[in-house]
């Protein structure tokens, strides 16, 4: 798999960092690889894979956390703990604070004790959300909503920290890291719903800003990636590169089957529709040399790219791919020399090769549909009127009203 990833991101920017980039995009998408069952395996990399990017400190301290970190801080730094191992962590979806209504509600105080019954009941409502929640001892309590002060002042009393306002997607990958379960009402929670798999929470600061960090997971099946780089844009670029590699690893996880790269497999299709053509009789065998020679652009445009002299090296893998045999023969990228794709460890992923194929066919077909459909919407002429000439609206007409309907 790393040969694999390599040869696709190798001319690319962070080929420079040598197996850096794979590295880390095997290792993600690994870890969020699931077993659907029947021998399958998916990998959401839109989901579960969050890159974090964060200037400062050197490329070569990239790497894959076992758990995720996002752009937050515990809601009273003073009074609760940053620091918690082996952490029971629960994770609403609701605010922890009273609603008040808006507009649509009518209180009438008569007297002055009226006033503060209304704050307690406030308060009491409060308390009730908040001992729902300490009933299960958490350590950490994250909610998507607001938190209100008092309900903070309750959490930290009992030792617990908050986080608050985390975006639904962090959350989602929270669960999946923990294994806990997004509570929509404090009074639905159950023991189930706790998730105990984090082996730390913890808050660092990293250059100006504060993370936190839920990492050292049992079983992730969600992860961030936390990239290191001098400058945003040296980030940005290295993010990107990322990204393909980490689609190039899914397709491997989904697909385990491989194909030489190099231009091999396209001269070895070529080779055998030429030699499909040579036994068909008559006009059809016209088809199978045009999609042959058009097999054969890939190899040409890489052989034009290294700068190598192009009808030579094509001709010479032509013959070697002749008669069918040294199926891995194709051409080195960077060098344009011809080589064995087997040795040089250049892979291509056999469902984008076979997805690219229909993709160009099915688009040629398409091209050469589009006459037939021309040559279909003639309108039927009277017979004997001559071709009537249309009629053009110019500018002049725009300001006339024979334009809007009556």
């Amino acid at each position: 798999m790393l040969g694999l990833v390599k040869s696709c991101i190798g001319t690319k920017f962070t080929s420079q960092f040598g197996d850096l980039i794979a590295d880390l995009a095997i290792d993600a998408t690994t870890t969020v690889g699931v077993d659907i069952g029947q021998g399958l395996r998916d990998v959401d990399i839109k989901n579960y894979i969050k890159v974090e990017k964060v200037p400062g400190a050197q490329l070569e301290d990239s790497r894959v956390l076992k758990g995720v970190m996002f752009n937050k801080d515990v809601v009273a730094p003073g009074k609760m703990r940053r620091k918690i191992v082996n952490p029971r962590i629960i994770l609403l979806d609701c605010p922890l604070e009273y609603k008040k209504g808006e507009n649509q509600t009518n209180a009438e105080l008569l007297r002055e004790e009226d006033w503060s019954l209304l704050l307690k009941l406030e308060e009491e409502y409060i308390e009730e959300l908040c001992m729902q929640i300490l009933k299960f001892k958490p350590d950490l309590v994250v909610t998507e909503k607001g938190l209100s002060d008092l309900a903070c002042h309750y959490l930290s009393k009992h030792g617990v920290s908050a986080i608050r306002r985390l975006r639904k997607t962090d959350n989602n990958r929270i669960a999946k890291a923990c294994g806990a379960v997004i509570v929509n009402r404090p009074d639905e929670l159950q023991e189930s719903d706790v998730g105990t798999g984090a082996g730390l929470f913890e808050v660092k600061k990293i250059g100006d800003e504060y993370f936190a960090f839920i990492v050292d997971c049992k079983e992730p099946k969600a992860c961030t990636v936390l990239l290191r780089g001098a400058s945003k844009d040296l980030l940005n670029e290295v993010e990107r590169n990322l990204q393909d590699a980490m689609s190039v690893a899914r397709n491997i996880i989904k697909n385990p089957k491989l194909v030489p790269g190099g231009g091999a497999t396209e001269m070895t299709v070529s080779a055998a529709l030429k030699q499909k053509s040579s036994s068909i009789e008559g006009i059809e065998k016209w088809p199978y040399e045009a999609a042959a020679i058009a097999f054969e652009s890939i190899p040409r445009t890489l052989a034009q790219n290294c700068g190598v002299n192009v009808i030579r090296t094509m001709t010479a893998l032509q013959g070697k791919h002749a008669n069918g045999e040294n199926a891995w023969i194709g051409i080195d990228g960077n060098t344009g020399v011809i080589a064995d794709m087997k040795e040089r460890k250049i892979w291509d992923a056999y469902n984008v090769k076979a997805q690219t194929f229909k993709t160009a066919i099915e688009a040629a077909c398409m091209l050469l549909r589009i006459d037939d459909i021309v040559s279909g919407i003639k309108k039927k002429q009277a017979p004997g009127a001559g071709p009537s000439k249309p009629k053009i609206d110019t500018e002049g007409d725009a300001d006339g009203e024979q334009i809007l309907p009556d």
